[in-house]
């Protein structure tokens, strides 16, 4: 969907004829992935658009902008976020010509071949550690949007970043949080930005996160979006029987709270771990099973959330592996839908690249290839061997 830039004073002082200026959608529909890869045992980016053709996972995000990828998911359909890693920033925003080369090398180049929807400009950026990244998000992030302009991009590809909840005050009960007061005074200019050129608020949301720090006063249920009792908001009157949409609330709530109440908030990571260390109780298969499980039935329904009826929720799962070599905590590792041979992890509904007795039909990429059968050959295969609802 296009929609014309609405005059402001940032595309005045900045250069630009804001009639020129558009906005893009990066998220068509309501159930997508993240695609990370920091392991050494996962399968080829190859056997990954095989993969997620096959549970008809259309909306992908990566970390970075791997040509690799970019390459293998070229033809496809898939929508692609790429990702400008934060160790970018600070040079993106101090050199425009810098922020145009590699828009230039990693997106103009590959569109619209491979489909590339859209560009998270670092991570977690606000709320963490680095104030030095703080200080450059912004620039990084107008100086990324001049260059998509200046190519003709500006229609086809959706500039945001994503925030942790480390960016808010307090998020309990929903209708009371607020943004966090070191965190506003940067966060007030980008939501200003992100404002004028239409761009949503991206959420990473962990209810098992929520669940791990305060389990005594936490219902897992209630995390899980099993049958509770759930909570109740009296400054707005409304319900909550799970705690993601709770924590979206929260979100709009801090949005209207400063001064940006028609922002969408789109929720970029979120999931639960099969697997943890002695003291992450909670990270067990079972769990994640019914943590996935129930969120793809949620975001299949196409709803709001209390606050925000008609507002469709849309959230990117983290994550299609597990990932033997990130560091931190064994959760960290063990947030996949698959596992590292391309086998589900636990079924919620998806099919694997390996054969199994439950999918025997479904083959993989290259035992496929070892027959002759062109790529599209193999992906009709795949997709028509899989039974799996369409996002």
């Amino acid at each position: 969907m296009e929609n014309a830039f609405q005059k402001g004073e940032w595309g005045l002082r900045e250069g630009f004829r804001v009639e020129e200026l558009l906005t893009a959608e990066a998220f068509t529909g309501t159930y997508g992935i993240n695609y990370g890869r920091i392991a050494d045992n996962i399968p080829s980016p190859d056997e990954v658009v095989t993969l997620l053709r096959a549970a008809k996972i259309r909306n992908v995000r990566i970390y970075d902008a791997d040509h690799s990828v970019l390459e293998a998911f070229s033809g496809t359909g898939l929508q692609l976020v790429v990702g400008l890693p934060n160790g970018y920033l600070k040079d993106m925003s101090a050199n425009a010509s810098h922020a145009m080369s590699w828009v230039k090398e990693n997106v103009q180049a590959f569109h619209p071949t491979t489909s590339i929807c859209g560009i998270a400009v670092g991570n977690e950026v606000l709320g963490g550690g680095d104030y030095e990244l703080w200080e450059a998000l912004l620039g990084a992030v107008k100086n990324v949007y001049k260059a998509i302009s200046k190519l003709g991009l500006a229609d086809a590809v959706q500039i945001t970043t994503s925030h942790s909840q480390a960016v808010f005050a307090n998020s309990y009960p929903p209708s009371s949080c607020i943004f966090e007061e070191k965190a506003a005074q940067y966060m007030k200019p980008l939501l200003e930005f992100f404002s004028q050129i239409g761009s949503p608020f991206c959420l990473n949301a962990y209810p098992f996160l929520a669940y791990m720090y305060n389990p005594e006063n936490i219902d897992i249920n209630y995390a899980l979006f099993e049958k509770t009792k759930g909570i109740y908001d009296m400054k707005t009157n409304l319900h909550y029987d799970n705690m993601l949409d709770a924590q979206i609330d929260a979100t709009y709530a801090a949005l209207e709270d400063a001064g940006f109440k028609k922002m969408e908030v789109i929720v970029t990571e979120t999931g639960w771990a099969s697997r943890g260390d002695d003291n992450e109780a909670a990270a067990t298969v079972s769990n994640a099973r019914t943590y996935n499980y129930n969120l793809r039935k949620r975001l299949a329904k196409k709803k709001g959330t209390p606050l925000r009826p008609k507002m469709v929720v849309k959230a990117y799962i983290f994550a299609v592996f597990n990932e033997n070599l990130k560091s931190g905590q064994t959760s960290e590792r063990n947030y996949g839908l698959f596992k590292p041979d391309g086998s589900i992890s636990y079924d919620i509904g998806f099919h694997g690249l390996k054969s199994s007795s439950a999918d025997s039909s479904l083959l993989s990429m290259k035992a496929v290839q070892a027959q002759g059968l062109s790529k599209s050959s193999i992906l009709i295969l795949t997709i028509s061997a899989a039974a799996s609802f369409l996002f």
